[in-house]
């Protein structure tokens, strides 16, 4: 059966973060909406994620870090022009696809050579990121293809009994899921609008495609 614990609550996060070392998956509240987090080093634990979401195979799971220097742990590359961006929109609703790290994985990269990271900007997420040590793979909590419920209560009736903790922070405070931008191409690319808009983006990435 599902726990749902108040997400500020020492208790609740110290649960969490020892689950999270067991290899189980989490739902916790973000700046956007609510996500399934698991160890992002953790094959197994990914797998939980894919399982629980019933997500396709295809689709890679984002990063949480919780700083911008914390990026050397996933990814391998970090192009000049990128630096500005991030230190304006991090912690932010703004996701960038970066070269990943030998290490990362490929569970959360489903084979692929680039890692989607970004630092949320919700207290409650960078604290389980902290207490945890490492960082998180953490995707929307939603069976794919459904809306993702707007609450903890929500997230638990959805998923059900096999997700084991849902911290719940409150209702979702957006709908909208992050902006993800491609930083290792060139010209960058907007693989998925979200709640920073590109004209925003394009006065940092001017050839933002």
């Amino acid at each position: 059966m599902t726990q749902i614990l108040p997400a500020h609550s020492p208790q609740a996060l110290k649960l969490a973060r020892r689950l999270l070392r067991e290899g189980e998956v989490v739902a916790l509240p973000t700046d956007t909406v609510y996500g399934l987090g698991a160890n992002a080093f953790e094959r197994f634990a990914v797998r939980q994620i894919f399982q629980l979401k019933q997500r396709p195979p295809d689709k890679a799971i984002p990063i949480f870090i919780y700083q911008i220097d914390d990026l050397n742990l996933v990814a391998r590359h970090v192009p000049n022009r990128a630096w500005p961006l991030l230190q304006k929109f991090w912690p932010g609703p703004l996701t960038v696809v970066l070269p990943k790290v030998a290490a990362l994985p490929d569970d959360v990269t489903v084979g692929q050579d680039t890692v989607a990271v970004r630092i949320p900007d919700h207290p409650v997420s960078l604290e389980l990121v902290i207490k945890f040590g490492r960082p998180l793979a953490v995707t929307s909590a939603n069976l794919s293809g459904q809306p993702t419920p707007p609450t903890a209560q929500g997230v638990a009736d959805q998923l059900g009994p096999a997700l084991p903790l849902v911290l719940d922070g409150g209702p979702s405070p957006s709908s909208q899921p992050s902006t993800i931008i491609d930083l290792s191409t060139n010209p960058p690319r907007v693989l998925r609008p979200g709640r920073i808009s590109i004209e925003v983006l394009k006065t940092f990435l001017p050839d933002l495609q």
